[in-house]
């Protein structure tokens, strides 16, 4: 049975309130800035952001108060390096103050492996000596048994749910991402279930033709969704690049709270969905940011 269906029903149907919701697990290309958004417009909320570096998408949900709780390496703007709702949240309790546990990308990366693998914790002797493990409630310090010495206990994470953008996928979730995967996979094995949001929807056969590329099995995944561009202002390896300009257009318009209301106004709350998203973006900046070199992998051979 196809597992295809519009964004709008995929986050209505698979990210309840108070979700823990795995998001940018790609670090700074594949951002599922499309699931986002569609994540504003429902007014969904109380959700647990789960991600290493994650770009503006995680400051445009702090700031449109669907989140309250951050599970993250880091939270901001790459490019300009302040996330201004993030930190009007913690400072200034607008729209609300988060609950913050801290990670390395190291050991956000960890926890999901934990959670994939079923154990209850990975030991680790990173973190030890800095100050993480005092901003995090859950990481424990303990004698190795094979020696004595410290390590720090990284617990187990198992997400709701991943949203997780790639190049391509079948009806069925089978889902081809290359490039920087970040923890993706990690991501995808640790959460109970997966929406996949894909670049082109291909045939079954193109996906078992390269299995090695495929991101996570498809039985984890409950959603397919065909949203081209919907990983804009990030890049997407092999179809467009990043939007560089867009995240300090963002950093200038969000200075203040109400700046931001109109920005998300604009940009998500009054946009249905991402093909008018790409249509107010414009069509000679949607080209300007196409691929404009082909830059293949060398064939493989799976023959015998």
């Amino acid at each position: 049975m196809t597992k295809l269906m519009t964004l709008r029903d995929a986050i209505a149907r698979f990210v309840p309130h108070g979700s823990r919701v795995v998001m940018s697990a790609a670090l700074e290309s594949l951002i599922p800035f499309a699931a986002g958004h569609e994540i504003i417009r429902q007014r969904i909320r109380d959700l647990t952001l789960v991600g290493p570096i994650s770009d503006i998408l995680f400051d445009q949900l702090i700031g449109a108060g669907c989140a309250r709780k951050i599970i993250a390496a880091w939270v901001g703007n790459v490019s300009a390096g302040l996330g201004h709702n993030y930190r009007r949240a913690q400072e200034q309790g607008i729209p609300h103050r988060l609950e913050i546990w801290d990670h390395s990308n190291f050991t956000i990366s960890l926890a999901l492996l934990a959670g994939g693998l079923g154990v209850p914790y990975i030991p680790t002797y990173s973190l030890l000596g800095s100050d993480l493990p005092q901003t995090n409630p859950t990481f424990q310090q303990a004698p190795s048994p094979f020696g004595g010495e410290k390590t720090l206990l990284v617990p187990a994470l198992q997400p709701e749910v991943a949203i997780l953008h790639v190049q391509r996928s079948d009806e069925h979730g089978n889902a081809h991402a290359w490039g920087n995967l970040g923890i993706s996979e990690e991501a995808a094995l640790a959460s109970q279930r997966v929406i996949i949001v894909a670049e082109e929807i291909v045939p079954r056969a193109v996906i078992v033709s390269d299995p090695n590329r495929v991101l996570a099995p498809s039985f984890k995944v409950c959603a397919v969704v065909h949203a081209p561009g919907g990983a804009h202002p990030s890049s997407v390896q092999g179809y467009y690049s990043r939007d560089h300009a867009f995240y300090h257009e963002y950093h200038r318009a969000t200075r203040t709270a109400e700046e931001n209301d109109r920005w998300l106004a604009e940009w998500v709350r009054e946009v249905k969905d991402r093909a008018e998203y790409l249509q107010k973006l414009g069509d000679a900046r949607w080209r300007s940011l196409q691929l404009k070199e082909h830059r293949y992998a060398a064939p493989v051979d799976y023959g015998y």
